[in-house]
């Protein structure tokens, strides 16, 4: 499966080059492979996205922006709900991929089903445990040389599952460092468009001031005549 993300490489907003640097940031922080897909300067991408986005995701003019997301084929999101994803840590069920073993999203998963199939699990260990007969040299208290192999191997096997955690205890650091810079991200993005509508604000006071004041002269002029 690819993910692909459709970006603007000569787009002169401001507010949509940061969310694509958002995406292609987080998407490389999970080391999530991707193909980007220039809609600027290729027509048959900038066709096959507008056509391939569903109609009900689409906004008012009916034409989407970037950056927008896919699996292949099928439609991932555009910036707003991969930025909820990201929120929610669910940016692989976003993507449509398998979360990495270690990760948030792979915990909250295992939690999920433990909790949707637990009673079976109980019921299933317990049947287990009436079933189980203890050897008649183990209730008299005489250690059977097998069982030391056993115990041997289970703590061998112990080992190696604590190696794994450790391993990929490094995928949630990353995440989490990936959810931090795309916040920032996010907060700085808001900002900027805060400082373009005031600055917009002013500007569109200042014409009305100036245009106000060449009126006022007019009719002062009219009057001295």
């Amino acid at each position: 499966m690819v993910i692909k993300v459709f970006l603007a490489s000569s787009s002169g907003s401001t507010a949509i080059k940061k969310k694509q640097q958002d995406v292609v940031g987080f998407l490389e922080a999970l080391r999530v492979e991707y193909d980007p897909l220039d809609i600027a300067c290729n027509e048959e991408n900038r066709m096959w996205m507008r056509q391939n986005v569903p109609e009900e995701k689409k906004p008012a003019n009916g034409i989407p922006l970037p950056p927008q997301i896919f699996n292949e084929e099928s439609y991932c999101g555009d910036y707003d709900t991969f930025f909820d994803a990201k929120e929610d840590n669910s940016v692989f069920a976003f993507l449509g991929l398998p979360p990495p073993p270690g990760s948030k999203e792979a915990a909250q998963a295992d939690k999920a089903h433990i909790v949707t199939n637990g009673n079976h699990v109980e019921e299933m260990n317990g049947d287990l445990e009436d079933t189980i007969e203890v050897p008649l040299e183990e209730r008299n208290g005489d250690a059977h040389v097998e069982e030391e192999g056993e115990v041997a191997e289970g703590e061998n096997a112990d080992d190696e599952a604590m190696e794994e955690e450790t391993e990929g205890d490094e995928a949630p650091a990353d995440e989490e460092e990936a959810v931090e810079e795309t916040d920032e991200a996010h907060a700085e993005e808001e900002e900027q468009e805060e400082e373009e509508l005031r600055q917009l604000e002013e500007e569109e006071e200042a014409e009305v001031q100036e245009e106000e004041e060449g009126d006022l002269e007019e009719t002062q002029e009219e009057e001295a005549e």
